[in-house]
């Protein structure tokens, strides 16, 4: 199992940038698919980004693409999501997750169920 614990969020104007940070403690991190969600009150929850085991590889939701980057630090153990162009509508809890699924699963369903291990949530409010 891995212990999760997000920070970085915030209140930002439209437009404007956050970066989120995910601390990741106990199993190997390198074990994992690494992704982010996230969920607006009244809404479920909601794929964003993940980066494969390796690093080498993402994935976005249409809704951030372009916009939105996620990387990962191993040595660190340690995975981010920059976000940039904030809208109103980006508003809502962030939560780092880990999955010990395959890739290709992941992907292609992009479902928080998949991941097993999930930090507490972050924060971020973006002001129109």
């Amino acid at each position: 199992q891995v212990q999760l614990v997000e920070s970085g969020g915030g209140l930002v104007q439209t437009g404007g940038s956050l970066r989120l940070s995910c601390a990741a403690s106990g199993r190997t991190f390198r074990s994992y698919v690494m992704g982010w969600f996230r969920q607006a009150p009244g809404k479920e929850r909601e794929f964003v980004a993940v980066i494969s085991r390796s690093g080498g590889t993402t994935h976005y939701a249409d809704s951030v693409k372009g916009r939105f980057t996620i990387s990962g630090d191993n040595a660190k153990n340690a995975v981010y999501l920059q976000m940039n162009s904030l809208k109103p509508e980006d508003t809502a809890v962030y939560y780092c997750a880990a999955a010990s699924l395959p890739w290709n699963t992941i992907v292609t369903r992009k479902t928080n169920t998949d991941f097993g291990s999930w930090g507490q949530g972050t924060q971020v409010t973006v002001s129109s």
